[in-house]
């Protein structure tokens, strides 16, 4: 049995991840590592809601501000980047935690991502211009063609992973999902997962909460300065989309701040239906601080 522990703290938008995993970080002083898939971006900070300065300061966080906007960044390179810090952090440190939201990135850690083929600049370009002409619709009717499987599964508003699984169908003429072949890679630590969750009345009121305080510190000028760059994968999110259709005259603000608080409901609801599905997971309210370290230490 491996020496070396690797906590996940997995969960909804919203629900308290990042207050319950630097409890645990401070009950086992070791650093975290986050798996939220668009923190890594420095320059969406109140829109991805990003520990404070304080929190940052109160125990080690990586994968925070690690890249740009700009840079081409994959669940992939996210593995191979995040499993070599793990080795690195754990020759000093027994138990180390992960936490996020992002369900692929969680798996590429504790399961491995399939190595898949990367595509040809024409292939993206193809892509690139559906999304521009026909939107998001039209990268989802097409993945719908190619590949109905996993487009059950994937979060149909993230057209980043939509466009990179349509990237793998045209390059090889093949299915994602069969190119996916799910082979579990070894690890060499232990994982034990937690799933953060509470009943919808209290999540959707926290959510709402979350985007009206958003608001209130800036997300509105955050968004306006990205404009420039709307068009990059990473800003096709929750947050931004809604307020770069304010900004671009296509809505009222007002509407755009619902459409936010609508669509991170519907991500918080896709967000617990692919965690639903790992047995391995093991469910607490975000408040039980103390009921989840005393379990760790059972299975430690």
């Amino acid at each position: 049995m491996p020496d070396k522990t690797l906590i996940v703290i997995a969960g909804p938008t919203a629900i308290g991840k990042t207050a319950l995993s630097i409890g645990i970080a401070k009950y086992f002083n070791c650093p975290i590592l986050s798996a939220d898939s668009r923190q890594f971006f420095k320059e969406m900070r109140i829109g991805t809601a990003k520990p404070s300065v304080e929190e940052m300061n109160a125990v080690p966080h990586h994968f925070i501000d690690s890249h740009s906007i700009n840079d081409d960044y994959n669940v992939g390179k996210y593995e191979a980047e995040a499993i070599d810090l793990l080795d690195e952090l754990f020759k000093k440190n027994d138990v180390l935690i992960l936490v996020g939201g992002s369900g692929l990135y969680i798996d590429a850690i504790c399961k491995g991502f399939d190595a898949l083929p990367e595509a040809d600049q024409e292939i993206r370009n193809r892509i690139k211009t559906l999304f521009e002409t026909q939107g998001i619709e039209g990268l989802q009717k097409l993945l719908k063609e190619l590949d109905h499987t996993y487009y059950n599964k994937v979060d149909l508003q993230n057209p980043q992973r939509i466009s990179r699984a349509l990237e793998v169908c045209l390059t090889t003429g093949m299915s994602y999902t069969a190119l996916r072949v799910g082979k579990i890679k070894p690890r060499n630590f232990k994982i034990i997962k937690i799933g953060l969750n509470t009943s919808r009345e209290v999540l959707y009121k926290r959510i709402n909460k979350r985007v009206d305080e958003m608001m209130q510190n800036g997300l509105l000028e955050e968004v306006n300065k990205l404009r420039p760059f709307e068009q990059l994968n990473a800003l096709q999110t929750v947050g931004y989309k809604e307020l770069f259709d304010y900004l671009n005259n296509k809505t009222d603000l007002n509407t755009a701040i619902d459409s936010i608080k609508q669509n991170t409901r519907r991500f918080a609801k896709r967000q617990l239906t692919w965690f639903r599905r790992d047995e391995e997971i093991k469910w607490f309210e975000p408040t039980e601080l103390n009921e989840i370290v005393s379990y760790i230490n059972s299975k430690c």
